[in-house]
């Protein structure tokens, strides 16, 4: 598959802690996106963050958890990122997703590529 020119770039803010069906939320969004075939999602940890609640999420060095704040980024084409959307209203609880426009230069997958 290729894709070049417009897509959508969806962004999902939680906390490290949030769960869905007792994983991390993250990694559910993760295996949603997988099981979707969009072309593309990374998870990115955050260092500090507030949402709506302003309580702030921060990343603790010497504790034993933390809540750092996440975002997950996913990228492909309008169609592939509105079948994600219904599947995130149900999971995230608590959190902001927010969908923009970009413009992808290259992206090529293909068959056979390591998982």
């Amino acid at each position: 598959m290729k894709l070049a020119g417009q897509a959508k770039m969806l962004r999902i803010h939680f906390g490290e802690d949030d769960k869905w069906m007792g994983k991390p939320l993250y990694r559910a969004i993760m295996e949603k996106c997988r099981e979707l075939d969009i072309a593309g999602a990374t998870v990115f940890r955050g260092v500090a963050g507030y949402g709506a609640s302003t309580r702030i999420h921060r990343l603790h060095f010497l504790a034993l958890s933390s809540d750092a704040p996440i975002m997950v980024s996913v990228i492909d084409a309008e169609e592939k990122i509105k079948t994600l959307i219904p599947f995130l209203d149900e999971m995230v609880e608590e959190g902001l997703v927010a969908i923009s426009e970009v413009e992808v230069i290259k992206y090529v997958h293909q068959d056979g590529a390591r998982s």
